[in-house]
């Protein structure tokens, strides 16, 4: 089944929902383009997450998809927070930092009862996830009101463990994408695959509809996941030097020149592995290590690094998200963009 039945989208194109260069602005156009356009909530308040669904709704009948991490929660691990605290002690004293200062806690929080509570009054068509499903009890909130549940496979066995319980879609995540991998059954890098590899394995061992994710920046990149038997691609990175895209000055600056196609899977900035391009913090200290608290604790501590460099006009602690093809970042309109991706369809 393609997307265009299965989601009532005309072109077969999701937006990846991209955490911190993105708000509903990029969700509406994309999705008033023909596309789905995606919100990510998982680093959202409450009342935040009620005034980007505000937006969207008011700004569009058309679908739309909710993005939300549902890891499991972990307890604070005091003695790895002062570890990795002790590790980034130079650059503090570097930059002028009080580190008896920064405050501890987590930026992202996985699927609630109160945000089930809150997209019930919206009724969002697509809801997808990260890092697996939510509890029984919750995505049985979430299908109530008729929503697809979408969520990311980075293995076979991931696919078949959410077609089993209860996924709708699946999202063929491959090593090739930009920002968290999704990978939730094993924390094995080396259990990773690339799109190409990746899509038909998962094609021929479920069911349900199979999005293709990673790597996919063009028209032929499109084309080519749909005659492996994908229904759809997703997209994110392309989309990043959008005008209606958040993406930093910083950022949007090494997107736009050669250093943007050096990249590794990292786990510095959040505690989980993540792609982006390759910054000078990554150098130094990994990019993989085990310094970091795990997710998603680390990011506390590298926070004020990352404001103190932008401020100056540097990305040296800056996660600087963005999958292994960039070639298809434009500074055009999300709408246009949308188009182009489907031309050779």
């Amino acid at each position: 089944m393609q997307l265009t039945e299965f989601l009532n989208i005309e072109p077969p194109v999701i937006q990846a929902p991209m955490a911190g260069v993105q708000g509903s602005e990029l969700t509406i156009a994309v999705s008033n383009a023909g596309g789905l356009g995606s919100l990510p909530c998982g680093m959202l308040s409450l009342d935040a997450m009620r005034t980007e669904l505000e937006r969207i709704t008011a700004a569009t009948d058309k679908p739309y998809n909710v993005n939300f991490f549902c890891h499991q929660q972990p307890e604070p691990d005091a003695e790895r927070e002062s570890r990795w605290r002790a590790a980034l002690l130079p650059y503090y004293e570097e930059l002028g930092i009080d580190s008896e200062n920064i405050p501890e806690g987590a930026a992202r929080v996985p699927f609630s009862a109160q945000a089930a509570d809150l997209l019930a009054e919206f009724k969002p068509a697509v809801v997808s996830f990260h890092f697996g499903l939510p509890t029984p009890e919750l995505l049985t909130r979430v299908k109530a009101w008729g929503a697809k549940v979408l969520s990311s496979a980075t293995t076979v066995a991931e696919a078949r463990w959410l077609e089993a319980n209860g996924a709708d879609g699946i999202i063929a995540q491959g090593l090739e994408a930009g920002g968290h991998r999704g990978m939730f059954l094993s924390d094995d890098l080396t259990t990773q695959a690339g799109t190409l590899a990746l899509l038909p394995q998962i094609v021929s061992a479920v069911d349900i509809p199979v999005i293709a994710a990673g790597g996919i920046a063009d028209a032929q990149g499109v084309s080519s996941v749909i005659t492996l038997g994908a229904a759809g691609a997703q997209v994110g990175t392309a989309y990043m030097l959008c005008p209606e895209a958040k993406t930093s000055a910083v950022h949007r600056k090494i997107l736009s020149d050669g250093a943007a196609h050096h990249t590794a899977v990292t786990n510095l900035f959040s505690g989980r592995p993540a792609r982006g391009i390759v910054n000078r913090v990554m150098q130094e200290l990994g990019p993989l290590s085990d310094l970091p608290p795990v997710f998603p604790f680390a990011s506390t501590a590298i926070g004020p690094l990352r404001a103190a460099s932008e401020s100056a006009g540097k990305a040296d602690f800056t996660p600087l998200w963005a999958g292994q093809n960039v070639s298809g970042c434009q500074e055009i309109s999300a709408a246009k963009l949308t188009r182009l991706l489907v031309s050779e369809l």
